[in-house]
């Protein structure tokens, strides 16, 4: 069984599983590179599928995975001395300008 069929079967987007690939908790078959195509024991898959605990397990994995990679998006990025960038006036600021005589 394949990435999509897998993905399929758990009801989930094909960007989850090689996260649970890494993270332990999906084991492919075989010993793939890194960078290969991943395939799955369908009766295995089947199995976790249908297994509430192994699912409740995987589901706060990816939440944590989740919550963990959009915290750290919102971090506001350093100028590489600990401290947040300073933003001038073009930094979304409109200036207006007083009208022209007629």
């Amino acid at each position: 069984m394949g990435l999509e069929e897998a993905t399929g079967l758990f009801g989930w987007p094909n960007y989850f599983l090689p996260f649970l690939v890494r993270a332990g908790h999906l084991k492919p078959l075989g010993n793939p590179p890194r960078n290969s195509i991943k395939f799955f024991a369908t009766r295995e898959v089947q199995k976790q599928a249908q297994d509430r605990a192994w699912l409740a397990r995987v589901t706060n994995a990816l939440n944590q995975h989740w919550q963990k990679n959009n915290s750290a998006k919102r971090q506001p990025a350093t100028n590489g001395q600990g401290s947040a960038p300073v933003l001038g006036l073009a930094g979304g600021f409109k200036l207006t300008h007083p009208p022209s005589p007629a």
